[in-house]
């Protein structure tokens, strides 16, 4: 598997590593590699049974999603995206699951590239279909006349020489266990409760031809797992996406990378792998890699309205000026209320968090200034109590509650890891299995696996 990547947009490196389909191998994925050339570098990843890995012992689910842990273990670097096509489309939900829960030693996830996955639930599928399939391998590896059979049931148009060899290279290839192992028992699974809910970017691709996990099937076969998830329907297509329609899906994927997957900041490399290691807590790494996911840019408020979400931004803006790829800690506050979250108390003259930003907000809103010179002294006036404003909230209460914003806001932008490597803290490091701790408490003093920019080293005592 190559390590290296391409530049994303806004200069950032993006992997996309994508697991593949029944039948099929990693290569069916170098089309698309291709097509992104510049943009994101995609790897493909043989699952155990196929591809290169055919000859590999017999896994179940769960073995599976350990050996793709294992590979982004060992080569991934940086951001990056997981995918799966149709079977992988399950593991890379029981991946990503177990990513953002801090089980497995990764970081760094930025999205989901879905085409025509199989969900985590029982995957729909025409019976008589899947004992056909069966059939093919009583005697050992599919035929090639069962193999074309196959191809044909699930493309809408021929595919061309090169793809039509491929696939017919893959599925001949393909171990007879592994094959029955999917369609009797992994197709099955039911892994609902395992994956959850994803909150995470993710682009679901699929054909309008597609029997049992096309276009018209995935929207209620995946909401529920992924309430971000944007959906990208292809005309004249049918399950083999890849083969059938490489450069309508890198076109998508290019467009989901510059608008969702590839937007905020990004943790520097250094402080990917201590967040990696062992020194960190399991579930302190799940807490990390969720606050480091990219903002949602159609986030919709919960606690306040779209204007109130507006202003907050704006107040935010001057309480935490972000320089580059910015956080939206507007829209983590206001989903910070929705939890019911806060820092435990709040002035007895002021109502509950949720109603107390709503009348500061409308208070401040009165006689907020159009032009942006002008906000910062009316924003330095409300935070002194010398606010002449009429409205839900009189000066004195203003001041209280503003002194909650302020800190909100800057309690969200210091809880994204790539804020914690910006100032230095690293104090997230103090936990795995056993609990490490500190050695080196000096002024301008770091310990050996401390990133370069937190003080100096234990062995020379250089400060930063």
């Amino acid at each position: 598997m190559p390590t290296d990547t391409a530049p994303a947009p806004g200069g950032a490196p993006l992997t996309l590593y994508m697991l593949h389909a029944l039948g099929a191998s990693a290569g069916s994925f170098d089309r698309l590699a291709d097509e992104l050339a510049g943009v994101v570098h995609v790897v493909g990843i043989d699952l155990p049974g196929f591809g290169s890995a055919a000859s590999a012992p017999d896994a179940t689910v769960d073995e599976t999603v350990d050996h793709v842990i294992q590979r982004l273990a060992a080569h991934s670097r940086g951001p990056w995206m997981l995918g799966g096509h149709s079977m992988g489309g399950k593991i890379a939900a029981l991946v990503a699951s177990r990513v953002l829960r801090g089980e497995a030693a990764l970081f760094g996830l930025r999205g989901m590239v879905l085409m025509a996955p199989s969900p985590p639930r029982p995957e729909p599928m025409d019976e008589e279909r899947r004992e056909l399939m069966l059939s093919w391998v009583d005697d050992g590896a599919i035929s090639e006349a069962d193999a074309e059979t196959f191809i044909d049931q699930n493309t809408a148009e021929p595919l061309d020489a090169g793809a039509q060899s491929l696939a017919l290279a893959d599925l001949r290839r393909t171990s007879p266990t592994a094959w029955r192992a999917w369609l009797e028992t992994g197709s099955r699974v039911d892994a609902t409760a395992a994956v959850g809910t994803l909150d995470v970017p993710a682009l679901v691709i699929a054909g309008t031809d597609d029997a049992d996990l096309g276009a018209s099937a995935q929207p209620e076969l995946l909401a529920s797992v992924y309430p971000r998830a944007h959906f990208v329907t292809l005309e004249d297509t049918g399950h083999m996406i890849p083969l059938e329609r490489h450069v309508d899906a890198a076109a998508a994927i290019s467009r989901f990378v510059t608008e969702e997957a590839g937007v905020g900041p990004v943790v520097p490399d250094e402080w990917v792998e201590l967040i990696r290691s062992e020194r960190v807590d399991a579930r302190v790494r799940g807490t990390l890699a969720r606050r480091a996911l990219p903002d949602d840019r159609g986030y919709a408020p919960e606690v306040l309205d779209m204007a109130q979400l507006t202003l907050l931004r704006e107040i935010a803006d001057l309480v935490v000026p972000q320089e580059g790829p910015v956080i939206d800690i507007a829209a983590r506050v206001d989903a910070q209320l929705a939890r019911g979250e806060g820092d435990g108390w709040r002035n007895a003259d002021l109502p509950g968090d949720p109603e107390a930003y709503r009348r500061g907000l409308d208070t401040l809103a009165a006689a907020w200034p159009t032009d942006p010179s002008e906000r910062s002294d009316r924003l330095k006036a409300a935070i002194e109590g010398d606010s002449d404003l009429d409205g839900p909230l009189d000066a004195d209460q203003l001041k209280a509650w503003l002194e909650d914003a302020r800190n909100d806001l800057v309690r969200q932008w210091l809880a994204h890891p790539a804020s914690m490597a910006r100032v230095g803290y690293d104090g997230f490091a103090t936990g795995g299995r056993p609990m490490r701790g500190y050695v080196e408490l000096r002024l301008g003093r770091r310990e050996v696996w401390e990133p370069a920019n937190v003080g100096g080293t234990i062995a020379t005592g250089d400060a930063a």
